[in-house]
């Protein structure tokens, strides 16, 4: 039996974390292909440009601010979603947040913040949504994670942290949200070119950019598979690394990034700002 495939006559498809990269791209994509797309994030101004450059799309962005790490701000989304514009048929959950963590420095909250975004942040959106599509009988939802949750990376103490946490969820989750008629997918990319990936400090294999991104991402959705995963050559690399006995794992992951050879951290790192798209 096949799973549901949402498709633009069933409905809305809602996107978070849509103010930039990955899920900017693909808000623009989904529009593309003749969706609605409610669109959310906290920055109104770049929702507003996004609606304004899909305006001769075939699909339309519908603008409907909010901060996924406020839960009762999700509930309104979809309210409004609910009873001002249909029915919600796919939902994909990409808000997020990378704050570099360096262990001789540690700060409570690069933590918080990252649990807040890029967990508990897709937990508010996941709530509100799973009852509007049980209530309707069917849907299709994806959380965007990362090949970070495979195996511990330099700096991803929390970020991949809150990754892993989201593969574990989405795999779980799927065994009853089967029964329930509503379709869950884990899309976990590789090294996107983003404002976050930015930030990273070491060389970034198989870089692939947002538009490039959301194409995998527009296909993966409309396949049977449960994960989405892009570039394969290296995350299917990354998934046999993280195979490897520890000792081979972590001398294996200082060598490709060189971060054996790295100094410690001597100054306090700027306060790093809460980007939760």
């Amino acid at each position: 039996m096949q799973e549901f495939v949402a498709r633009p006559e069933h409905g809305i498809a809602w996107i978070s974390g849509a103010s930039s990269g990955i899920g900017r791209a693909l808000a623009l994509k989904l529009a593309e292909e003749g969706y609605k797309v409610a669109v959310t994030a906290r920055d109104h101004e770049k929702l507003a440009e996004l609606q304004a450059e899909a305006s001769d799309l075939s699909g339309s962005i519908i603008v409907l601010d909010g901060d996924v790490t406020n839960a009762e701000d999700m509930e309104h989304v979809l309210a409004s979603i609910e009873y001002e514009h249909g029915a919600l048929a796919l939902a994909v959950f990409n808000a997020g947040v990378y704050l570099p963590v360096h262990a001789e420095e540690l700060r409570l909250s690069d933590f918080e913040q990252s649990f807040a975004v890029n967990l508990q942040g897709v937990v508010n959106c996941l709530i509100p949504a799973v009852r509007h599509m049980k209530a309707k009988g069917q849907g299709q939802i994806a959380v965007v994670s990362s090949v970070s949750g495979y195996g511990g990376l330099p700096t991803g103490a929390a970020y991949g942290a809150t990754k892993a946490a989201l593969i574990n969820m989405a795999e779980s989750l799927k065994f009853d949200l089967d029964k329930m008629g509503i379709r869950i997918q884990l899309i976990n990319p590789g090294f996107v070119d983003t404002p976050a990936t930015k930030k990273n400090e070491f060389p970034m294999p198989s870089l692939v950019s947002v538009e490039a991104a959301a194409r995998q991402i527009s296909a993966g959705l409309k396949s049977q598979s449960f994960e989405i995963t892009f570039p394969k050559r290296f995350t299917y690399m990354m998934k046999l690394v993280n195979l490897l006995p520890y000792g081979l794992y972590f001398w294996l992951v200082n060598r490709s990034t060189g971060w054996r050879q790295r100094p410690l951290q001597k100054q306090a790192r700027p306060a790093m700002p809460h980007p939760a798209e």
